[in-house]
């Protein structure tokens, strides 16, 4: 008997799983763990983490200064930085994908996720200790006295957490529009797998053919228009159809009256009689 051969996903199939799995991967947990992680490669993040638990090593709040010398007493407040400071990352992350819909003020959203990261700190401020310290409450009383600390550290955790988040976005945002005003208009106009480097611009009858480090395409635009768009990278009309982008020269060479450029992507371009002494004047020719 032969055995039937399996046959491929059909199309639509392939594309129901390959949504599916996109799907899975925006799950919040998963959003949640790859910003923990993301965190956790973050210097600046140890570093504050760090002088958190110096500063609350040294001052032994909540009767850890006469429960427990300075050096275990700095490791212990650095454990409950860490562990709060983690969890309370993932709990923002998971609250912050619930308040996308509903979009409360931040007079209602703070408040919530302060208690919430107090309510989570507590359960591991009791497993800490116990494991430490070998201790834990043994009434209701002491749970709701060590509650309202808690709740102290889960201020402080979440203010902690919303400054780095802020100055993250703000950093985004700036090098977002840093790059934006960087870039030449007339790559916007490609494709984004042949965005890269701008090279040179050529005349091919109605459209300019624009090179770049990642490749090339044909852009319906006059070339005097297409160097317009070129800016702010730095370049030289060198023929009636040609404009080269000056840093993407790789060497020059005299033909005669005339010159070729040969360009990174190890294109030569022919410069004209007419901009010989502008190639030479930019320092690519030499005299």
């Amino acid at each position: 008997m032969t055995k039937a051969l399996k046959q491929p996903p059909a199309p639509f199939q392939r594309g129901y799983a390959e949504r599916d799995n996109a799907i899975a991967d925006r799950t919040p947990i998963r959003l949640a763990l790859r910003e923990m992680q993301r965190q956790a490669r973050s210097p600046r993040v140890w570093v504050t983490l760090a002088a958190l638990a110096l500063i609350l090593g040294l001052s032994g709040p909540f009767g850890t200064k006469s429960a427990m010398r300075l050096a275990p007493r700095i490791g212990y407040w650095g454990l409950i930085a860490v562990v709060t400071y983690f969890s309370g990352n993932l709990v923002v992350a998971l609250l912050t994908y619930r308040f996308a819909r509903t979009r409360p003020p931040l007079a209602i959203g703070f408040p919530v996720i302060t208690l919430a990261i107090a309510l989570v700190v507590l359960v591991e401020v009791i497993v800490i200790n116990w494991l430490v310290l070998g201790n834990s409450p043994r009434s209701a009383g002491e749970i709701l006295s060590l509650g309202v600390n808690v709740l102290g550290v889960g201020m402080v955790v979440a203010g902690i957490i919303v400054y780095f988040a802020r100055s993250t976005q703000s950093l985004k945002s700036e090098t977002a529009e840093s790059a934006t005003a960087q870039t030449p208009r007339i790559l916007q106009r490609m494709d984004l797998s042949k965005r890269g480097r701008l090279i040179s611009l050529s005349v091919q009858v109605h459209y300019t053919e624009v090179a770049t480090s990642k490749g090339i395409a044909l852009v319906l635009l006059r070339l005097s228009d297409a160097i317009a768009e070129a800016d702010p990278t730095a370049g030289l009309h060198v023929h009636r159809s040609h404009w080269v982008a000056t840093g993407e020269v790789a060497t020059a060479r005299r033909e005669g009256a005339k010159a070729v450029l040969t360009m990174s992507d190890g294109r030569d371009i022919p410069v004209s009689r007419t901009y010989v002494q502008a190639v030479k004047d930019a320092g690519l020719l030499p005299g």
